[in-house]
């Protein structure tokens, strides 16, 4: 069924400004047919357009639909939006025509062929197909049930699946006449799919990841619990996958797991990733209009030149006094979190923008160590520092309800005394003070209760500031100690061997980190000091990672993504890092000196810092910067017009209006005195109207210039039904 709506489009070109409100907020889809003209879309009619390989982009808005895929073939481009419409242009600015599928439904994915065969695919189990290039459309979802489904992709005019909802997974080998369902293995809902000639990857929330290459379905062991958004690449071999709060990883070298991470400047969710070749691709957030490029095959990301990142730590949870990490992830909830400010244990279920407080802890005075089971949510287990008493570990079963006292030994008053085994949960390490007789305590029953396992084989050790286990390897730990020095047991406490020694007695080792994806590696901020410190080796050796300009304290490497490297301080500063520390840079966390005790990254846009002031909440504003905001400001004009800038003259900013009667190809440029062209404001197709444009000629020379304005019925711009040029005065 067809139905031809051509479209009279109405543009608007778009900066962000220095508040970050727009319309819409970001993409959902982007793709280039060539590597050098790209389009993005996203909701309210949001398209973005580059026609040089992203280096600079140009906003329009089309309508208000929500725009949630796009691809492109040749010089075509097709991209989606609700009610069944799909929409056509052509990769440079070109009008835009909507044809309708013949069934209202949301369009999730659409994927072509070639300029003539495509498919989309969306809620309610619709699969729609066109064979002259998107104009018709006609139902083609024989055998598959009435189920949302996400995403589509052909390998060949044959060769396609389609996944969604619940793990549906369905395959085609004629073409989309008929489907027939595949066991996959998962419930969770699959998000984008990429089928290639050896093989398919499906990917779904949860860090569910699906491979297909043997004609099963086999579940890729990600190691996160972070939705996988996107997937793209060239080859099966060659796979990138994108999503959570802002990662981008590949399977290169044959990494199966996927373990290769690429540095990005993103931190925000990823909704949609696309490789043109080897070496280019993009990626998009549908928070941010900031899109991010790689030309290196991922090696490094970059952002479009002149955007800016703002990194700020946010208050969310103020009048807080903590001087230890007591930020605890929630073990089934990834958008949820706890916190303890002194006695107060408090939830929040939107990745920490808002705070409930849900419990008191009834015994002692301020929490040094908190921790919610995994195997049982009802169960939170806190360290409790008492000001007038012997400090204790406390325990509840009711969820904050009431509180039991465990076991009560004196510990350090700066760090966590207690550590849960991350690979085995029910059990749990204590470090007290040494004092004659005492060690390490080990519960065996998720805190119920606490026995000597051993006496601390060292007099040396003195009181402990933090522990750790290591992933995969619960008989190793580390540990830190009052003094700075840092220890390791391969026996799961029994005996412990130094491994870092300092000769000041003052240093603190407040916290120690380390990562799933990487078990050889820990990282360790002293306090006293500023130095960082690292092992590669399991925690045998130890150097120095970074010496930064303030005395170290909490610290996490991000649970979803090992770049990004958080270390706290006994300052105004938290060292951050987005190439695995090899480098950090300061965000300034407060204007006076504070405790940035505890730190924890559960992803890329999840991350928290509580002090002895404040929780806070980290930030990212991406300001993206354009020379030029289009907008359509009146009806229909009756004659050409170009009007004269104003201010005039002006410094930096000035506007300029003009207008067209008729639907044409517009060039609007600004020339030096020699005709040498200074900046192109506007070009390609517009419709009938009359636009107001601010220039922004910061980069320019003080100085006379003239701007011309061409308007003709051809895209050569030679035939002009209309030209004009006024002068400009530009100050500084």
């Amino acid at each position: 069924m067809k139905k031809l709506l051509p479209v009279f489009l109405i543009f608007l070109l778009h900066t962000i400004d220095s508040t970050g409100q727009l319309l819409a907020r970001g993409f959902n889809s982007i793709h280039t047919p060539d590597g050098i003209n790209i389009i993005a879309v996203g909701d309210s009619g949001l398209i973005f357009r580059s026609s040089d390989r992203g280096n600079t982009w140009s906003g329009f808005i089309h309508g208000s639909d929500n725009f949630r895929s796009v691809y492109s073939f040749n010089n075509d481009v097709w991209f989606t939006g609700n009610n069944g419409n799909v929409y056509k242009t052509q990769r440079t600015v070109s009008p835009i025509y909507q044809y309708y599928t013949g069934t209202s439904f949301l369009i999730n994915s659409i994927h072509f062929v070639n300029s003539n065969t495509g498919f989309v695919c969306g809620n309610g189990g619709e699969v729609f197909k066109t064979t002259d290039g998107g104009i018709n459309w006609s139902n083609s979802n024989s055998g598959i049930s009435n189920i949302d489904l996400n995403s589509i992709s052909f390998v060949d005019e044959s060769r396609g699946v389609v996944v969604g909802k619940s793990g549906s997974i369905f395959l085609t080998t004629d073409g989309g006449n008929s489907w027939v369902q595949n066991a996959s293995s998962t419930n969770r809902n699959l998000l984008d799919v990429k089928y290639y000639s050896d093989g398919i990857y499906a990917t779904g929330e949860h860090g569910t990841l699906l491979s297909n290459d043997s004609g099963k379905w086999n579940a890729v062991n990600t190691q996160t619990d972070s939705d996988i958004r996107g997937v793209t690449g060239i080859s099966y071999g060659n796979t990138h996958i994108c999503g959570g709060g802002g990662f981008i990883r590949n399977n290169l070298s044959g990494r199966i797991n996927f373990k290769n991470f690429e540095t990005n400047p993103m931190f925000a969710n990823l909704v949609d990733i696309f490789y043109y070749n080897d070496y280019l691709g993009f990626a998009v957030s549908n928070l941010n209009k900031a899109i991010i490029i790689t030309s290196n095959g991922g090696a490094t990301w970059d952002l479009p030149p002149g955007t800016q990142v703002n990194l700020n730590w946010v208050v969310k949870l103020p009048n807080v006094l903590c001087r230890s990490n007591t930020i605890c992830k929630h073990p089934l909830d990834n958008n949820s979190a706890f916190a303890v400010d002194r006695k107060k244990v408090f939830l929040s279920r939107n990745k920490g923008e808002n705070w409930t407080q849900i419990a008191t802890i009834s015994i002692g005075t301020r929490a040094r160590s908190f921790y919610v089971s995994p195997l049982d949510t009802n169960i939170l287990i806190a360290a409790m520092e008492i000001t007038d008493s012997t400090d204790c570990i406390v325990r509840s079963t009711n969820y904050g309800s009431t509180w039991t006292k465990i076991i009560a030994k004196e510990f350090s008053s700066y760090g966590q005394p207690l550590e849960m085994d991350q690979n085995n949960p029910i059990e749990f390490y204590f470090a007290p003070v040494n004092v004659s007789g005492e060690g390490m305590y080990k519960s065996t029953n998720s805190g119920a209760t606490f026995s000597l396992i051993s006496v601390y084989n060292s007099d040396t050790i003195n009181a402990p500031n933090d522990l750790i286990v290591t992933w995969d390897s619960s008989e190793v730990l580390i540990m830190g100690d009052e003094g700075g020095d840092i220890w390791k047991s391969t026996n799961s406490a029994i005996t412990w061997k130094i491994v870092k020694q300092e000769t000041y007695p003052f240093y603190l080792v407040p916290s120690i980190c380390n990562t799933l994806f990487d078990k050889s590696f820990f990282l360790a901020p002293l306090s006293w000091i500023y130095n960082v410190y690292k092992s590669t080796n399991y925690g045998d050796n130890w150097s120095i990672i970074s010496i930064n300009t303030e005395e170290g304290w909490g610290s996490d490497i991000c649970h979803e993504d090992p770049t990004v490297v958080l270390t706290g301080s006994f300052g105004t500063q938290v060292f951050f890092s987005t190439n695995g520390g090899e480098n950090f840079f300061e965000t300034n966390a407060g204007f006076s000196p504070e405790v940035n005790a505890g730190i924890m990254a559960a992803g890329r846009d999840f991350i928290l810092n509580i002090t002895n002031r404040n929780l806070r909440k980290l930030s990212a504003e991406y300001t993206v910067l354009t020379s030029v905001f289009e907008n359509t400001v009146s009806s229909l004009p009756t004659e050409f017009k170009l009007s004269q800038n104003y201010p005039n003259p002006f410094n930096p900013s000035t506007k300029i209006n003009f207008s067209i009667p008729n639907s044409g190809f517009v060039s609007l440029k600004v020339y030096d005195m020699l005709g040498r062209e200074a900046a192109d404001l506007v070009g390609g197709f517009r419709n009938g109207g009359t636009y107001e444009i601010d220039f922004d000629a910061s980069q320019l020379a003080a100085g006379s210039y003239f701007y011309k304005l061409v308007v003709s019925s051809s895209n050569t711009l030679v035939a002009n039904d209309f030209s004009i040029s006024k002068k400009m005065i530009l100050l500084k």
